[in-house]
């Protein structure tokens, strides 16, 4: 394949509720250095991708309000690359305007499409699978997704099942199925041919656009008539974003779509959902406890994360097992580490109260 077909869209428009309190509105998760590392999670992405895609070809997608944000933290980038959605309108929107943008200028465009907040370990077997990726669309016109191989019956992701074996590193898609019951988790992962999603996926311009014409034919109709990459395409997208369907693209294409393939991949994965995941992937004291101040002091407690803004702060943290301690500037929240799920509840639960807003 011609390199300068390869392209990538990384999608930087989520919120993060369910890491609350450090993810806000104001300044969501994927702009912060979540683990210590000296980079954050949108700054991995890109050093990441860079290595396979030129750098003039990729492309971010977020809200409005953090296009400055990804400026300021992507410097390299051509800032006619980052692009700001009037609103949040799930995947599939974002998708099929990325999708045209780039299409303008390269019809013959392949597109990696990548989150801006998952953590990677294994970065060359990354990018040697978005590469076999990249191949597969080419050659044979399909949608790409990467699977990555499950390790636990995880009841917080989606998964894929596959089938008919193309050749050892490309499988043909039968379903998806959306966070599933741990029961009904456990029976995925006994099977062995479901994999989790991790929301990565590989396609030619043409081919994903041909399918939104076919599956979300109203959706692509609003979209098809905005003058790309002129100085009239921002104003055009203000004006149609507000009608367009909030839908995420698996169920608005790929669920749908025939022309669906995997690539299976153990690429030392997590999507960094959940405080939960942030303690697997933390270094641990010898009561397994991940915190990040200088000053922490732990009597009969195991098992918690402990993270306080101000790391010269002391704590104490006295018979609590499995917990979730966070400290910010504005917030402080203690909860079991089991019910992480519910934070997004407690988010929304807050903006009912009077001037519960100015916390999240």
């Amino acid at each position: 394949m011609i390199v300068d077909n390869k392209y990538c869209v990384i999608m930087a428009g989520g919120v993060g509720s369910r890491f609350w309190p450090i993810s806000t509105s104001k300044f969501p998760k994927q702009f912060q250095d979540i683990l210590g590392v000296g980079r954050t999670m949108i700054q991995q992405t890109y050093d990441r991708i860079k290595k396979v895609v030129p750098l003039d070809h990729i492309y971010v997608i977020t809200s409005a309000e953090h296009v400055d944000v990804v400026q300021a933290q992507l410097p390299d980038l051509n800032p006619e690359n980052i692009v700001g959605e009037p609103m949040m309108k799930n995947t599939a929107a974002c998708n099929l305007y990325m999708a045209l943008k780039i299409q303008d200028r390269n019809p013959e465009a392949c597109i990696a499409v990548l989150p801006s907040d998952h953590l990677i370990l294994k970065e060359d077997i990354f990018e040697e699978k978005v590469n076999i990726a990249f191949e597969e669309t080419k050659e044979y016109k399909t949608l790409v997704t990467i699977g990555i191989e499950p390790t636990r019956p995880e009841t917080g992701y989606g998964y894929i099942q596959f089938l008919d074996k193309k050749d050892d590193n490309v499988f043909k898609v039968k379903t998806f199925t959306e966070k599933p019951s741990l029961e009904v988790a456990k029976t995925l992962l006994e099977s062995g041919d479901f994999l989790w999603n991790a929301g990565i996926f590989v396609w030619e311009a043409h081919e994903i656009v041909s399918a939104f014409q076919k599956f979300l034919p109203e959706m692509y109709q609003q979209f098809s008539d905005c003058p790309y990459n002129t100085e009239d395409e921002k104003s055009y997208i203000a004006t149609v974003y507000p009608k367009i369907q909030k839908i995420s693209i698996d169920n608005g294409i790929l669920e749908k779509a025939k022309n669906v393939a995997v690539v299976p991949a153990d690429l030392g994965w997590s999507d960094l959902g959940t405080w939960t995941s942030i303690y697997e992937n933390a270094e641990k004291d010898e009561n397994n406890n991940a915190d990040n101040s200088r000053y922490v002091l732990t009597y009969d407690a195991t098992g918690n994360i402990i993270h306080i803004k101000n790391k010269n702060k002391a704590v104490i943290i006295d018979g609590l097992n499995d917990y979730i301690i966070v400290d910010t500037d504005k917030a402080l929240l203690i909860c079991p580490r089991d019910h992480d799920q519910e934070i997004k509840d407690y988010v929304t639960e807050l903006k009912t109260l009077k001037k519960g807003e100015k916390f999240i």
